[in-house]
């Protein structure tokens, strides 16, 4: 599936393969100003832990475009370790509203998405450390973790340079 979408005008275009076919849907949705297509890890970076929930708009597509909200919560802070530095993130859970008549079939049906967890690494420069849940609507979870990088010691000849 392939997405585009105009945040001025509201216009979303879907590319999609159904049953071997490839179909194309274009529709034009009313906008709020708080859609998050694409800027969730800048905005969970920006999230003030004090507040208990936050809400903000997304286009989720199944092919078919819909508004949907997303309430994400603090869960409070968690540990880790980056070598033998030992660290504190902010853990975020983001449960998407479906609303109307269609939240509550998939809520009658055990159809509601999955919830996606997000750790936030806090500080003057905050930073993405890990992700759990689907990438898209309908698939699988996926676990997204931060790796240390471990650069090679440098050669006599790098040293000379």
């Amino acid at each position: 599936m392939e997405v585009t979408l105009n945040a001025l005008t509201g216009e979303v275009k879907v590319h999609y393969i159904d049953d071997g076919t490839e179909k194309d849907l274009t529709e034009r949705l009313k906008l709020p100003p708080d859609v998050s297509n694409g800027l969730m890890l800048t905005l969970l970076k920006s999230i003030n832990p004090e507040v208990p929930e936050t809400k903000v708009s997304m286009v989720a597509t199944t092919p078919k475009p819909q508004l949907v909200k997303l309430v994400i919560t603090p869960q409070g802070e968690e540990s880790f370790a980056t070598g033998d530095e030992h660290r504190e993130a902010m853990h975020f859970v983001i449960k998407v509203e479906l609303g109307g008549l269609t939240g509550a079939l998939a809520s009658l049906l055990g159809k509601e998405p999955p919830d996606i967890h997000v750790w936030i690494l806090e500080g003057e420069a905050p930073a993405f450390v890990k992700s759990e849940g689907p990438l898209a609507f309908g698939v699988p979870p996926w676990r997204i973790e931060l790796v240390s990088p471990v650069w090679p010691k440098p050669s006599k000849t790098t040293d000379k340079k």
